[in-house]
């Protein structure tokens, strides 16, 4: 059962698409003032605390607190309390289990613990808020039940779950012509290659610099024949240059976000002074969203949007205090206190709370300060691109992700977890970040494999990789000035090649998995305790993952581990994916039929030590389950579906069936009944 409650006037965010009526009665544990709301409540001294979506530390976010608040941090550690989404659904663990969603799109503080180990407390800084709470048997089934009131996730196109190349520093076609050609070189496999903000003209939205990109649609023309896509960037700040069409267009027609006063607000960026799109505003969102087609009618198939907290690195305002504050330290012999004060001046000025509290949005008859509605801002930056595509595309899937996002996002895109860092630390995070972000509906997802920030090593970036194989969203993304992340830089070649090859025989199955978690309302990643509710070492696992039906995920994530304990909750197959050289010394090995050597090993329920070598892949199967694989393909494009083979774990029974999905990968006929056929291996 599914309540909701309505304090204030609050914003509409579209979040949930068909709002049930709300209930006039007030909720206990709530305290409303003018202020804000607070809810607060005892934890069980055993109580699991799921959800938030995107957000640091571990799946049970007992311990800490989180803020609700699109922020701009790839720095981000153990002590940050805010990253790229806002996602304010939990899911409480305990004898009566309930979840709670709190459509508010402004900051909210979730303290889970923190400041008293058994209670939380939550606060929302403006009062205006709808509440949702629900009620079921399990916090799966109270999972499912948000997942159907929010909408159905998002699905891209085929070629959207294929890996992709990127890199801030593609500068020109002569760059992303070598990356290819190494690609093809090394025989690895790979469907698109991002741009980041070099290939633009003076980095504005919706132009392509001709001299490094010269006769950029029959380029884009001559990739698709290879069956490569290029999957370009679109921030959120417009440049302000007389003469560029879409700055004047904004400017003429008012679609920029005002300051008080009514002029245009202003905020520097990377193509310097920029104006806002008021995104909110649904004539803006068209218009916005039309812009597309320029890249769209070049051959383009698929964007990320970025810089869309919004982030800012100054504002006009900020800027002339910093230099006030500046010359005010100047004035007189700099102490060791004006010392450290002018690195903070100039670090204070990007993403400001009093930036983001003098500007406004006018939309729905209303005018919101910026920091009301602040979450909402790149939800509707990625909401005008997919209306514009469903628009002129009415049929056909285009990839779009985003990096900031709020809940209902997840209908029209999906979502990177935003730049992070080459550590093994963020590593385990995007490990355990993928079953909350499936809690809120956000399925097509993954983080920068190898890490955005700082150097990578080869041997991250390969176990990195081990786990990406399994996220819809498979991209290496890496920051200028870093080193060169391209998987055939680091050596070993032979284990990247076969890394990314399991990818492409593994479609089948998380093509078919992933639309059933979309279509059904299901989760794609989910915590063990999802799975074996009654187990008690199952629900303290957090570094082991559910993975569709068939499998779980037990990755390796320390440096100079050559294995891991694992906690299996029931008999499970042990399925490694070993090299031809070590297939020799090994006493389980099969053979796929092009000849591939793996490891099928069973193992009864309990704890286990497994080895695990650099250059090996591993999964378990479920019992009673099946795997299906394809041959080997070097894109989407080239992947046979019709004909899979199976690794399978019969434990006993003597006929096993899967629900294998296939369809076009391009068209939005996906919920044909005819697309889903079921496999039967039958134990002779």
């Amino acid at each position: 059962m599914i309540t909701r409650y309505t304090f204030g006037n609050p914003v509409e965010t579209y979040a949930v698409p068909q709002k049930p009526e709300a209930c006039g009665k007030l909720l206990p544990f709530f305290e409303r003032s003018e202020d804000g709301l607070t809810y607060s409540m005892k934890l069980n001294k055993d109580e699991i605390v799921y959800g938030l979506g995107e957000q640091i530390r571990g799946i049970n976010k007992r311990g800490w607190t989180y803020t609700s608040f699109c922020a701009d941090n790839p720095h981000h550690e153990e002590g940050t309390h805010s990253l790229y989404g806002a996602h304010n659904f939990l899911v409480f663990d305990r004898e009566k289990p309930f979840g709670v969603f709190f459509d508010h799109p402004g900051e909210m503080t979730f303290d889970i613990g923190y400041s008293d180990l058994d209670t939380i407390k939550i606060t929302a800084r403006y009062p205006d808020t709808d509440i949702y709470i629900i009620d079921g048997e399990t916090p799966y089934g109270i999972v499912r039940a948000f997942r159907k009131l929010i909408g159905q996730s998002y699905i891209p196109p085929l070629f959207g779950f294929g890996f992709q190349q990127s890199r801030w520093g593609y500068r020109c076609k002569e760059d992303v012509d070598r990356v290819l050609e190494a690609y093809s070189a090394y025989g690895l496999p790979l469907d698109s290659v991002c741009l980041d903000i070099d290939y633009m003209e003076d980095y504005k939205d919706f132009t392509v610099n001709s001299g490094r990109f010269p006769d950029f649609e029959d380029y884009v023309a001559s990739l698709k024949k290879e069956n490569i896509h290029l999957i370009p960037i679109i921030d959120a700040g417009v440049k302000i240059e007389e003469g560029y069409d879409v700055y004047e267009e904004g400017r003429e027609n008012g679609y920029f976000c005002k300051k008080q006063d009514g002029s245009d607000f202003v905020a520097g960026v990377w193509p310097g002074r920029t104006h806002f799109p008021d995104f909110l505003n649904p004539d803006v969102r068209k218009w916005f969203g039309e812009k597309y087609y320029r890249l769209t009618e070049a051959g383009i198939e698929g964007f990320w949007n970025d810089m869309n907290e919004p982030a800012m690195f100054y504002s006009d305002e900020g800027l002339e205090k910093a230099k006030q504050q500046i010359q005010a330290v100047f004035s007189k012999e700099i102490d060791i206190e004006g010392f450290f004060a002018l690195g903070g001046l100039m670090n204070s000025i990007s993403n400001s709370p009093a930036d983001y509290a003098s500007f406004y949005h006018e939309f729905d008859g209303i005018r919101a300060r910026h920091d009301t509605v602040h979450n909402l801002f790149g939800y509707n930056m990625t909401k005008a691109a997919a209306e514009a595509f469903a628009a002129k595309y009415p049929d056909r899937r285009l990839l779009l992700y985003s990096r900031a996002s709020y809940i209902g996002a997840h209908r029209y895109g999906g979502i990177w977890t935003g730049d992070n860092m080459s550590w093994w630390s963020h590593l385990l995070l995007n490990i355990k970040m993928m079953p909350s972000l499936n809690m809120c509906g956000f399925l097509y997802s993954g983080a920068d494999l190898g890490g955005f920030g700082a150097d990578t090593s080869g041997d991250l970036l390969l176990r990195w990789l081990q786990f990406g194989i399994f996220t819809p969203l498979m991209r290496d993304h890496s920051a200028i000035g870093t080193l060169l992340q391209e998987p055939y830089r680091f050596g070993n070649i032979d284990a990247f090649r076969r890394t990314l090859q399991l990818r492409y025989r593994l479609m089948g199955y998380i093509y078919s998995e992933f639309m059933k978690a979309a279509l059904e309302d299901e989760c794609l990643f989910r915590p063990l305790a999802f799975d074996y509710p009654e187990d008690t070492f199952a629900k303290r696992v957090e570094d082991q993952l559910m993975f569709g039906e068939s499998l779980m995920l037990a990755p390796v994530y320390e440096q100079n581990a050559r294995g891991r304990y694992v906690y299996l909750p029931e008999d499970m197959l042990f399925v490694k994916f070993i090299s031809l050289e070590e297939a020799e010394n090994e006493r389980f090995v099969e053979y796929l039929e092009d000849g591939t050597p793996y490891i099928a090993k069973p193992m009864p329920a309990g704890h286990h030590y497994i080895d695990v070598a650099l250059d090996e892949t591993h999964l378990f199967v479920r019992p009673g389950k099946l795997l299906p694989l394809l041959r080997p393909a070097n894109t989407t494009a080239e992947l046979d579906f019709t004909a899979p083979e199976v690794i399978a774990y019969p434990h006993g029974q003597k006929e096993l069936a899967y629900r294998y999905y296939t369809d076009d990968g391009v068209t939005k006929d996906y919920t044909e009944a005819s697309h889903f056929k079921n496999i039967v291996f039958t134990v002779k």
